[in-house]
């Protein structure tokens, strides 16, 4: 009689668990869908989500993903990897085998291409992202190129594969394109510095386009982004004459992006290109609520989440009421935004492999919606970093404190690979 009342009460929560799902879903088909809803991606099958994953591989992962969800454990497991790589300690082995797995392609070009031939087995396409970073000098942003030279030659030749991405900072000096967001006038010396720059941006978006290999350049911290915005701009009037090539980033938890989305459109429209927009939340929220507080300037970003998430599916929509005049990357891990993408999509009577729209989830997470929407027939792709573990760590360490920052991502993870686990069972 226990053991049924046990059985009776879990059955219970799952029941009402699938009853909010439902519900969600409902709710998005009557307020966008209304005559014309549809059956909306189920992001709760992982059967679908993990069929890629051996169970060594999900017990791995969900030994990562619970000790991310320690505060504690990053700060120390973050603090002692920076000691031990400055010590040139030999931990490269155990980083390679855990979090670069988890969240990176491989070390170079031929292993992320391995990576990339699995993901094709699912329809999930790649986004290839050289992940060297964190680093400067002359010699340095020179010897970049040819890589992603490289990636574009080799992305050409992959059906799944259509972009690659880059940072600015990661050809250009920090300081110069903080020098320039302040609208400070540059020195002779300064001037050839951002005319190189630009050579080295213009070089990789030219063979782009001549391989017809999409772009997607970075946004970066508010105080260096206006230059970037102005070279994104320039890159897109220069490339996106039929179609978007070099796509703009467009972090949404500033106030400020959604507005300038719009400009950046008008522009587009004015000067006869189409914008590439790349929408994401943003990766640098605590970094900019920090400096405005230090320096006693207001905060560049959102109040609330809510007014963030408002501004992120506002901004969604708007591309998509604009579809034949952009090109539409959707960078989320938020299982709402993708159904109310999806919800906006049908009501708009947009067909599921439109070729101006794309999903996108980082390789490592998620698996859940990007499985499940390249299952139904959307645009999927992942993003897929690569590079020796040295010099992505900058990028791993952002994975493991966002997972630990970011409420239930962590939890929501567990929750699927457990799930999943037991399924298998």
């Amino acid at each position: 009689m226990f053991k049924f009342s046990i059985i009776y009460f879990l059955f219970l929560i799952a029941a009402n668990i699938y009853a909010a799902q439902q519900s969600i879903r409902l709710y998005i088909c009557n307020n966008f869908l209304k005559d014309n809803c549809v059956m909306l991606p189920e992001f709760d099958n992982t059967e679908i989500a993990f069929k890629y994953r051996t169970n060594k591989e999900l017990k791995q992962a969900r030994f990562l993903f619970a000790s991310m969800g320690s505060p504690a454990l990053t700060t120390i497991g973050i603090a002692f990897t920076k000691l031990a790589m400055s010590l040139k300690l030999p931990i490269n082995g155990i980083i390679k085998n855990t979090i670069f797995k988890q969240f990176c392609g491989g070390e170079n070009l031929e292993e992320a291409a391995e990576t990339a031939a699995m993901l094709n087995d699912y329809h999930i396409g790649v986004i290839l992202d050289y992940g060297v970073e964190g680093k400067e000098g002359e010699e340095t942003f020179d010897a970049a190129v040819p890589e992603f030279m490289k990636a574009i030659d080799f992305a050409a030749t992959q059906k799944n594969i259509s972009f690659i991405s880059l940072k600015v900072t990661g050809f250009a000096r920090f300081a110069l394109l903080e020098k320039m967001n302040k609208n400070e006038e540059l020195n002779i010396e300064e001037q050839a510095e951002w005319q190189r720059v630009q050579n080295r941006i213009d070089l990789i978006c030219s063979k782009a386009a001549a391989r017809d290999i999409k772009v997607l350049i970075d946004a970066e911290e508010s105080w260096i982004q206006n230059p970037i915005d102005e070279l994104c701009d320039t890159m897109m009037e220069q490339y996106n004459k039929t179609h978007a090539i070099v796509y703009n980033t467009f972090q949404l938890y500033l106030h400020s992006r959604l507005p300038f989305l719009k400009i950046s459109l008008q522009k587009a429209q004015q000067k006869n290109y189409k914008l590439g927009a790349k929408l994401v939340r943003g990766a640098y929220m605590e970094k900019e609520r920090q400096r405005a507080a230090a320096l006693g300037y207001p905060s560049p970003v959102q109040a609330t989440k809510e007014h963030s998430d408002k501004d992120y599916n506002d901004s969604v929509d708007y591309c998509m009421e604009h579809i034949s005049y952009l090109g539409l990357f959707i960078g989320t891990h938020n299982e709402k935004s993708c159904l109310q993408a999806v919800a906006k999509m049908q009501s708009l009577n947009i067909e599921t492999k439109h070729n101006n729209i794309y999903f996108s989830q980082l390789f490592g997470m998620s698996d859940n919606i990007s499985f499940n929407l390249a299952a139904q027939g959307f645009r999927v792709a992942k993003y897929l970093p690569y590079g020796p573990v040295k010099d992505v760590m900058p990028y791993l360490m952002r994975r493991a404190q966002e997972n630990t920052s970011v409420a239930g991502q962590t939890g929501r993870e567990l929750g699927l690979i457990n799930k999943e686990l037991q399924r298998r069972k």
